[in-house]
């Protein structure tokens, strides 16, 4: 089925581009291996794909003082090393992303935990669900890190509005393969499709 074949001619689009932060990458803070690759080809995606959305957006941790999410002695289920600190090079977009220029930026976390996108707000305060529906959109594809943890409960949120969600798989990445298995279930069971790329 090609990509054209199963989108509606007046869908409106928006790649999801969640928590690329190199706090996720090798040598950051929380690192997922894989992370850096992943943050490569999400920026080969995008600048080949930029014309097939109508909204390219970027999530991004930007913790001050979400209480217990962080820990010195975290679980790593609940509770994590402090990562994702807002105001520091860890917590900018990753700079493979540099020229991205997204239509919509929203920051998570501030004093919570929030995995998801959608508990995100851009500068003005304006939640991310508030800024896709300003401009239409009703489809999203979902790209980024972790799978397993924020892209994970992006897509679900997105579906949760009644978006048809894509994740991308070969643009994503989980904490561990376990954790991967088990959130494309989750996913799947929501209505998720889960594809490749290209």
């Amino acid at each position: 089925m090609t990509q054209t074949a199963h989108h509606d001619r007046d869908a409106r689009r928006a790649l999801l581009v969640v928590d690329v932060q190199p706090t996720f990458c090798e040598g950051g803070a929380l690192a997922v291996e894989g992370g850096n690759a992943v943050a490569e080809r999400v920026a080969g995606y995008a600048a080949a794909h930029r014309s097939d959305y109508d909204a390219v957006v970027t999530t991004q941790d930007w913790h001050i003082d979400p209480g217990e999410h962080f820990s010195d002695e975290p679980d790593f289920v609940d509770t994590w090393p402090p990562h994702g600190v807002a105001g520091t090079d860890e917590a900018e977009l990753h700079p493979a992303l540099a020229d991205l220029a997204p239509d919509i930026s929203v920051k998570k976390g501030r004093y919570e935990a929030a995995y998801s996108g959608f508990e995100g707000v851009d500068v003005a305060g304006r939640p991310l669900a508030d800024l896709l529906a300003a401009r239409g959109i009703t489809e999203v594809d979902v790209v980024g890190i972790a799978e397993s943890h924020c892209v994970k409960q992006t897509a679900l949120d997105a579906a949760a509005l009644g978006l048809r969600v894509r994740v991308l798989t070969d643009l994503t990445v989980p904490v561990t393969p376990e954790q991967g298995a088990r959130a494309r279930e989750e996913m799947a069971a929501a209505g998720v499709l889960l594809e490749p790329s290209a």
